[in-house]
């Protein structure tokens, strides 16, 4: 039996409804990687949003406020890719919860490798239990960005490795000025 097209969603004005992504994470830094998810959402998404929030258990290397004014650096370059719209707002609740009130109808997830897959999975079920309404979309990074973490790019900072194909060099001057200001934090970056 063949498939009928489902008609885009309009909003009462009969304009199509615009398609709002939430991309959380705690972007400590903001890497190429986060970036390249960025870009390739901006062909699924109208707006989106980067919800900045913390990671329980860790402390972050950057403040919120240095995290939230790299992001909005950096996406600078992003506006209107495809049309599509950027902001940063801080996640401050439950991530479904600010899913549904922004009026968003998915979440963006990088992945990486296949054993983010498998986090990825349990927490996108998990959404859908806390909002039905959201789905989870999975975006897999470009081939020369899979393999780059945040917390692998704090550990080469810190240890006086080179970052420069990992971030912009805007972070990567961030980096290096906030290890030579404490070099004690490159251990603790691990």
């Amino acid at each position: 039996m063949a498939r009928r097209a489902v008609p885009a969603t309009r909003a009462r004005s009969g304009a199509p409804k615009r398609r709002i992504a939430v991309y959380p994470g705690t972007f400590d830094p903001i890497t190429n990687g986060h970036m390249d998810v960025m870009s390739r959402a901006t062909k699924v998404a109208d707006h989106i949003i980067i919800a900045l929030g913390e990671h329980s258990g860790k402390a972050p290397l950057f403040s919120r406020d240095e995290r939230m004014e790299m992001i909005q650096t950096e996406i600078e370059g992003l506006q209107g890719l495809n049309g599509a719209g950027f902001e940063v707002r801080i996640l401050d609740r439950l991530l479904m919860k600010f899913v549904s009130d922004v009026g968003a109808s998915f979440v963006i997830r990088g992945l990486r490798a296949v054993s983010d897959f498998d986090h990825e999975l349990q927490m996108a079920g998990i959404n859908a239990r806390l909002n039905p309404d959201a789905e989870t979309v999975f975006l897999m990074a470009s081939e020369h960005n899979l393999f780059i973490a945040s917390s692998l790019v704090r550990e080469i900072a810190g240890l006086g490795g080179d970052i420069s194909s990992f971030v912009s060099p805007r972070v990567a001057k961030r980096l290096t000025e906030r290890f030579a200001k404490n070099p004690n934090r490159a251990l603790a970056a691990r």
